[in-house]
């Protein structure tokens, strides 16, 4: 059985996480944990704009959950992996770790 090209290897890559700040944000929802915006802003070292607009990105593929409420006077954006996200992150790792193999091998 012959090994699988290096191009069809990389078609696998998802472009969607395959973007620091996207790849940046999976990973650290990875454990399943809601996280805070101020806490990925400030862990990610992004501005405002730059992560709401890579959020947006994420929850459009339906990679992430995000929900926004008010605590006292000021918002309150909390954002989750789906398991659709879940899912296409392992995919991510694998095809990641498919391409290392491959030119290890």
């Amino acid at each position: 059985m012959s090994s699988p090209s290096l191009g069809s290897v990389v078609a696998k890559i998802d472009e969607t996480l395959h973007q620091k700040a996207r790849l940046g944000i999976m990973a650290s929802l990875v454990s399943g944990q809601e996280r805070d915006f101020k806490d990925l802003k400030s862990a990610l070292e992004l501005t405002d704009g730059n992560l709401s607009t890579h959020l947006s990105h994420l929850e459009k593929a339906g990679y992430i959950g995000i929900k926004k409420a008010f605590i006292g006077k000021r918002p309150h954006t909390t954002v989750t992996i789906t398991e659709q996200g879940l899912s296409a992150f392992q995919e991510y790792v694998n095809a990641l770790a498919e391409v290392f193999d491959l030119m290890a091998a």
